[in-house]
């Protein structure tokens, strides 16, 4: 990989402007053009052709001085008025084309944002690759700012420079050749060696300023994460009267920031130093190169009048030279902060194609997404067992450490399977095994079924609302599916409100389609929120749930927090199942919950009723 000196605090080079930063360019123009006949596509010959037509206004009205010194030398009334008729039009023109100009620059921003943030969505939520994005990956800095922020400017930042760059090869082409043939070659050839060394001279003061942005970008995400993680726990916080320390660690993420921003103003001051130096040399430069025929002797045998609007046709020549030139100096500052951006968006658009050729390799499409095209009635995967693991062994993926060792275990319909254990002993990560977000270490897992109504639904411990209305948070995810309900519907969601005893949440929340503005994490107890999840189970009515429960926060509310007996555990949780609303239509239970005893009263699968409740120590598999 080009890129030099290794990034502090890991192994990945800096950012630079180097062979890396053109192929993640490209990648990223390969995405917002992705075809020919695409709006992005057409938008850009759009906006190509109105550059032309406007430069070769431009040049019209550059000329029109010159012109306007040799009627006025003539003392020519009649051509007086008709250039200044001619003048006035061309202005006209000019200011509408550049207005049009604008226009599509702004109409490609939002068009280029739109597809790239489609494209990393479709790439972000495919399978699970946010959650290993998340949580199994630890290089990826705030993926939510780059999808967000880092896209936005860097589409603002290249749509406000395109029109220049589509536009210089052709009139460099012009400008060159009208430049040569009014000063010969002396003028294009000193004109073009002045743009080499201030290129030359930009890029070496560009380098360090793109890593210092990638730098800063980080550190802005790093705040915002801060004021994120307080507002979210704001109720933790306050109750261990956290102001004061989260105060500090703040300031602190605050200081970091501020410092690189000043060490980032430092470096820009060279760059600013360097391309204002050029911008006042090039007005010179135009003059010397218009200077050199002229003492030369070559236009001797002009009259003052006609070396006037010579020199002023030729100083518009080779200043519009110059300034072409100027301009793409002047993009240096527009240049890295594109590069910045293209260096975040491409590391995430990388590591995204990586984790999605992962989970493609590892998990079909029908075990990633929910079946909800299936009518009742139909079984999409015919047989009789959900799970079936086969000698797994388990490690946690960052650590290595060993959670589970071995184990095998089949999860058939008819049966309800409950697993207990300590506390760091594994059971979430079964789950996460189970659901596809970690993978074994040795053995298989197998999930003969597919997620959704009919197939499995997994309830973790946390639950997860979106924003919506109280109706959008029972049916999740059924909403973007079946938009439309009747009564029928809303009687079957207020019936299992009421099962889950959230009859008041419904005056709460004003309606199940009233739409609320509060986050419904902020407003729900933890037994409120998953009561609520179970609501959503009661609705959606799968072949199989995997509910994740606590005995503090679960549902069994009636049997009290207190620690218990080995003899006793076991019948505690098949109360609890029994005394689940709707537990009925609840035929196949795989229940994951963290006993406060040492054991559940056996190591082997052990059937403690007629309804086949099984109980299992997660201490027994390692």
């Amino acid at each position: 990989m080009a890129g030099g000196r290794a990034a502090a605090g890991g192994g990945r080079p800096w950012p630079q402007l180097d062979l890396l930063f053109l192929r993640r360019f490209l990648r990223i123009q390969a995405v917002l053009f992705p075809k020919w006949p695409s709006p992005n596509v057409l938008m850009f010959l759009t906006l190509l052709c109105v550059a032309l037509l406007e430069q070769l206004v431009i040049y019209q009205v550059g000329v029109i001085p010159s012109q306007y010194y040799e009627v006025l030398g003539n003392k020519d009334f009649s051509g007086f008025k008709t250039l200044t008729a001619i003048a006035l039009t061309l202005i006209v023109v000019n200011s509408t084309l550049k207005s049009f100009d604008q226009f599509i620059c702004n109409r490609m921003y939002v068009s280029w944002r739109k597809s790239l943030t489609e494209y990393l969505h479709s790439c972000y939520f495919y399978g699970q690759v946010y959650y290993s994005l998340h949580v199994l990956r630890e290089d990826i800095d705030n993926p939510d700012q780059r999808i967000s922020q880092d896209v936005e400017r860097f589409c603002r930042q290249l749509s406000s420079m395109a029109s220049k760059l589509i536009i210089s090869p052709f009139t460099l082409a012009y400008y060159t050749y009208q430049c040569f043939h009014s000063t010969g070659w002396l003028g294009p050839v000193s004109i073009f060696g002045y743009f080499v060394i201030g290129t030359v001279v930009n890029k070496v003061l560009m380098s360090p300023i793109v890593s210092k942005l990638v730098q800063q970008e980080k550190l802005e995400g790093d705040f915002r994460f801060k004021h994120m993680q307080i507002r979210v726990n704001a109720e933790p916080a306050a109750f261990y009267r956290a102001g004061r320390v989260e105060h500090m660690r703040t300031d602190r993420r605050l200081q970091s920031l501020l410092q690189s921003q000043r060490e980032l103003i430092g470096k820009e001051l060279w760059l600013y130093i360097g391309i204002n130096t050029f911008d006042y040399l090039g007005s010179i430069l135009s003059y010397v190169v218009i200077a050199i025929p002229i003492f030369s002797g070559m236009y001797g045998d002009l009259s003052p009048t006609e070396l006037s609007a010579l020199v002023s046709k030729n100083a518009f020549v080779s200043i519009y030279l110059i300034s072409c030139f100027s301009q793409l100096i002047d993009l240096s500052t527009t240049v890295t902060d594109v590069a910045g951006y293209t260096h975040r968006i491409g590391e995430l658009q990388e590591t995204l194609l990586s984790l999605g050729r992962k989970k493609k390799a590892n998990y079909s499409e029908a075990k990633d997404s929910w079946d909800l095209d299936n009518h009742a009635g139909e079984d999409p995967m015919p047989g009789n067992t959900a799970f079936l693991l086969e000698r797994v062994t388990l490690s946690v993926p960052s650590s290595g450490k060993l959670l589970i060792k071995d184990l095998s275990l089949r999860i058939s319909q008819g049966s309800s399977v409950m697993i207990v254990g300590n506390t760091g002993t594994g059971k979430t990560s079964l789950l996460r095994v189970l659901g596809g977000l970690w993978e074994s270490t040795q053995g298989s897992v197998e999930m003969l079924t597919c997620f959704g109504p009919h197939g499995v639904v997994f309830l973790p411990q946390r639950p997860f609302f979106t924003d919506g209305s109280l109706r959008d948070q029972v049916i999740y995810p059924l909403k973007e599916i079946y938009p439309v309900s009747g009564s029928a519907d809303d009687e079957r969601i207020v019936r299992f409100l009421e099962l889950a005893g959230l009859s008041d949440l419904l005056a709460r929340a004003g309606g199940l389609d009233q739409q609320v503005d509060w986050n419904w994490y902020d407003v729900l107890s933890p037994g409120e929120m998953q009561r609520l999840s179970f609501a959503r189970l009661f609705y959606l009515q799968p072949r199989y749930a995997v509910p994740q429960l606590d005995f503090e926060t679960s549902w069994g509310g009636k049997m009290g927090a207190h620690t218990m007996r080995e003899d006793e555990a076991a019948p505690s949780w098949r109360r609890m199942l029994k005394n689940m609303p709707y537990s009925d239509q609840l035929q196949n239970l795989l229940t994951l919950g963290r006993a406060l005893s040492s054991r559940c009263g056996a190591a082997d699968p052990t059937a403690i009723n007629k309804e086949s409740v099984w109980c299992k120590t997660i201490s027994g598999f390692c």
